[in-house]
């Protein structure tokens, strides 16, 4: 279906549209076309401005399937050269950084991972977010090309018309820069963190619940003290994906059957209850001594909430905060499987707001992204605690589960743990410095602690292994 002519007029679609004419990532569906314009839309939210076909073909070599396109030019170059007045190796120095880039190992993989759109805009920002900061031309159109499958199913019969509609020196003075800084930009896909996707996809991140959600996890990327948390994390998460809520018994009519039970609906009635005389029948009914299938229905909903409280203050950088990190993101997944809910918190001197796991997913960017730079301060934190479950109280009947990740000098005044103790139970995981002991005089008001010691973050395999006794042994507090 063509453009209709109303919009193909409007520089505001034909602006973009027309840009793909200098597209040479071609893709057989139009569904993929569309999700380029989404990728396209949600960069300029964050303020990376590029041409959509840079946008589009770029997300493409990084995001589909190499089976569901094809690299070609889409239109003929000479008619590119008359319409822009660009010099032809322009176009062709393109075309070599797009066959680079898909032939790279990192295309390889980040095709294998099926990314949502949301994470693969946060993906193209970071490529391409250098690129767009040295294009000195401004595009002469807004971007507000409806999300439509239809505006781009056999578009390229247009793209030669759709080119000639707007000036194109915003999309020249791109190319020129994307191709003048082809090797930073190889490099950038080549230092792509594609664990962090990948955690992503096995957590169900949070990438898709909005802008903020998505700066996060641009700041993730651009992040190297959060590798170490992710590939903890990547290590000791399958044994906890393995764990699975086992289904309750019920008399409705849901799942299969799961055994038997003394109340029932009638179409549940063991047939050999029929063998009895009628009144017998009517006693054994009346008695409650007949026998029903019982069938399977998921949990009800979580009477519990986990508050997890993780230590930011500079006595956690390092190790100690690699595995608070990863002991919090897994903990809190065996929770969720569990069909409880859970809830985050940072504290250094100060108790930061809370994020909650929605719909089952992690706030994975926030967890790995926050930075604590305000000092200590265990009594005004621990009170503030007291304080919010206090409140909660009146208005949640959820039980309150307090889990602590911090180090063993977490020195919190004794009558506030009780208090605290008093309203929830609480449960700690401590790390120790080198050489030290755990020697706090509130581990009798605690539900359960286990304690790590230096040597075991030491090591890679230790650390793993650790992690997963605590995890294996782990009980609601």
């Amino acid at each position: 279906m063509p453009v209709p002519v109303e919009l193909a007029r409007d520089p505001a679609v034909a602006g973009p549209l027309g840009s793909l004419a200098l597209s040479v990532v071609r893709p057989h569906s139009p569904t993929l076309a569309l999700r380029a314009l989404r990728w396209h839309r949600d960069l300029e939210r964050l303020g990376v401005r590029v041409p959509l076909f840079i946008a589009h073909d770029f997300g493409l070599l990084l995001g589909c399937p190499g089976e569901q396109l094809e690299i070609q030019v889409r239109v003929d170059p000479s008619v590119l050269v008359a319409a822009t007045g660009a010099p032809p190796a322009a176009f062709t120095h393109y075309r070599r950084v797009i066959d680079e880039v898909a032939a790279s190992e990192t295309a390889r993989r980040s095709r294998s991972l099926r990314m949502t759109d949301d994470m693969l805009a946060v993906l193209l920002a970071r490529v391409l977010g250098s690129t767009a900061q040295r294009i000195q031309i401004p595009p002469p159109y807004p971007v507000a090309v409806p999300l439509d499958a239809t505006l781009v199913e056999g578009i390229d019969g247009q793209l030669a018309g759709l080119l000639g509609q707007v000036r194109r020196g915003f999309e020249i003075d791109a190319l020129n820069k994307l191709v003048d800084a082809r090797l930073y930009v190889l490099t950038l896909v080549d230092a792509l963190d594609l664990d962090t996707l990948q955690l992503f996809g096995m957590l169900g991140g949070d990438a898709s619940q909005g802008a903020l959600a998505q700066v996060d996890l641009l700041g993730v990327l651009g992040a190297p003290e959060a590798n170490d948390v992710v590939d903890f994390s990547l290590e000791i998460l399958p044994s906890v994906l393995e764990s699975k809520a086992r289904p309750a018994a019920s008399t409705h009519a849901a799942f299969g059957y799961s055994g038997l039970a003394r109340k029932g609906s009638i179409d549940g009635l063991v047939l050999t209850e029929l063998a009895w005389d009628g009144d017998e029948l009517m006693r054994r009914m009346a008695d409650d001594e007949v026998l029903y299938y019982a069938r399977e229905q998921a949990h009800d909903d979580a009477s519990r909430v986990h508050h997890f409280l993780i230590d930011a203050s500079a006595s956690m950088r390092g190790e100690r905060a690699t595995f608070a990190r990863g002991m919090a993101i897994a903990s809190a997944k065996k929770l969720l499987l569990a069909g409880e809910d859970v809830t985050f918190r940072f504290f250094d001197s100060r108790l930061y707001e809370a994020h909650a796991a929605r719909s089952g997913q992690l706030p994975i960017a926030y967890l790995l992204s926050f930075k604590g730079e305000h000092g200590r301060n265990p009594s005004r934190v621990f009170a503030e605690v007291e304080r919010t479950l206090a409140l909660s109280s009146t208005r949640d009947p959820r039980e309150p589960i307090v889990h602590v990740f911090t180090h063993g000098a977490l020195y919190v005044p004794r009558d506030v743990m009780g208090a605290i103790s008093r309203r929830a139970k609480v449960s700690g995981l401590f790390m120790l410095p080198s050489g030290g002991d755990l020697d706090l005089d509130y581990l009798d008001l605690l539900d359960a602690h286990w304690v790590v010691d230096h040597s075991a973050l030491a090591s890679r395999s230790a650390r793993a292994k650790e992690a997963r006794r605590i995890l294996g042994t782990e009980r609601a507090a």
